[in-house]
C-alpha cells in the first residue's frame, strides 16, 4: 500500500461521507420495511388466534401454524434492517480510521523537511 497525500484522504473523506448519507436513506427504508412486516405478522397472528377454537395452547400453535408465511416476510426483513445498521456502522468506522489517518499524514507533512 502506498502512503497516502492529504488529497487522496480529502478525496476518500468525501466519498465515504456521501455512502454514509446513502446509507442512512436505506437503513431507514429497511427499518420502515420491517416494521410493517412486524406489524402484518401481529396482525395476521390476532386474526388466526382469535378464529382458531379450543384451549389457549391449541390456538396458540393455530395461530403460529397459519401466520407463518408472514412471519418469514418479517424475519426477512428484520435481517436486511440489520444488515444495514452494521454496514453503516461499518462505514462510520472507516471515517473514522480514516479521519485518524488523514491526522497522522497532516502530521508528518508538518515536520518533512524539518530535521535535516
Amino acid at each position: 500500500m502506498e502512503p497516502l497525500n492529504p488529497v487522496e484522504i480529502e478525496s476518500q473523506l468525501r466519498k465515504l461521507t456521501t455512502r454514509i448519507s446513502k446509507g442512512i436513506g436505506v437503513y431507514a427504508k429497511a427499518y420502515g420495511a420491517f416494521l410493517e412486516a412486524d406489524r402484518n405478522f401481529d396482525a395476521a397472528y390476532a386474526r388466526e388466534y382469535l378464529a382458531a377454537d379450543g384451549p389457549v395452547k391449541d390456538r396458540e400453535m393455530t395461530a403460529k401454524a397459519e401466520t407463518m408465511s408472514e412471519r418469514e416476510a418479517r424475519d426477512i426483513q428484520e435481517l436486511a434492517y440489520k444488515h444495514a445498521d452494521k454496514l453503516l456502522k461499518a462505514l462510520e468506522l472507516e471515517l473514522r480510521t480514516l479521519q485518524s489517518i488523514g491526522a497522522s499524514v497532516r502530521a508528518a507533512y508538518q515536520v518533512a523537511g524539518r530535521g535535516e
